[in-house]
């Protein structure tokens, strides 16, 4: 049995293209590009990240509010970005303060009660970019959910409340990295 190769390419040839790709791939290598899958924009420079404790200054405060958010905010940067934690200020740090926390009749049924109420926190951030001012910020973040009167505030609080941080979390992130 013989064995043909059909090959129309010459060895000059093919040397050829190997040159032409081991070029391309210099030049790609040479080239910084940044890819995100999650939308998040920061600048090279930019190393440390730092969330000081988000205090609970709200008439009404829950116990428990201002760890569990200065948490989750942390978490969020943390698993969004390749940024390092540190104690004390980072090249980026968040403070800020949850100022309102209530729970309020939304509309009103025939009988001249609340059918729903709205659950709302609101949250006070100051973001501080060292690397690039002009990204800075100093916002309130407000969300809220809307559940039914005919239940207790203390029966959905947590359900609630997990689904409010969540949000404003995302919230106070894309503020802040993703320029929105």
């Amino acid at each position: 049995m013989k064995l043909r190769c059909n090959n129309k390419i010459s060895v000059p040839e093919h040397l050829y293209l190997i040159v032409i790709y081991l070029i391309g791939i210099i030049m790609l290598s040479a080239c910084k590009i940044n890819y995100s899958f999650t939308g998040a924009s920061i600048s090279p420079q930019v190393k440390t990240m730092s969330v000081q404790y988000l205090q609970n200054r709200a008439s009404l405060v829950q116990p428990g509010l201002s760890q569990y958010m200065t948490d989750a905010l942390i978490d969020k940067c943390k698993a969004q970005t390749n940024l390092g934690l540190t104690n004390g200020i980072g090249d980026v740090n968040f403070e800020g303060e949850i100022t309102d926390y209530n729970t309020r009749p939304l509309t009103v049924a025939a009988d001249a009660r609340a059918a729903m109420n709205r659950f709302t926190i609101t949250v006070r951030v100051r973001f501080t970019n060292a690397v690039d001012p002009d990204l800075s910020y100093d916002q309130s973040f407000s969300r809220y959910e809307d559940y039914d009167s005919a239940l207790d505030l203390s029966q959905v609080e947590k359900e609630l409340s997990d689904k409010i941080v969540e949000l404003l979390v995302e919230d106070i992130f894309n503020r802040a990295f993703v320029n929105w």
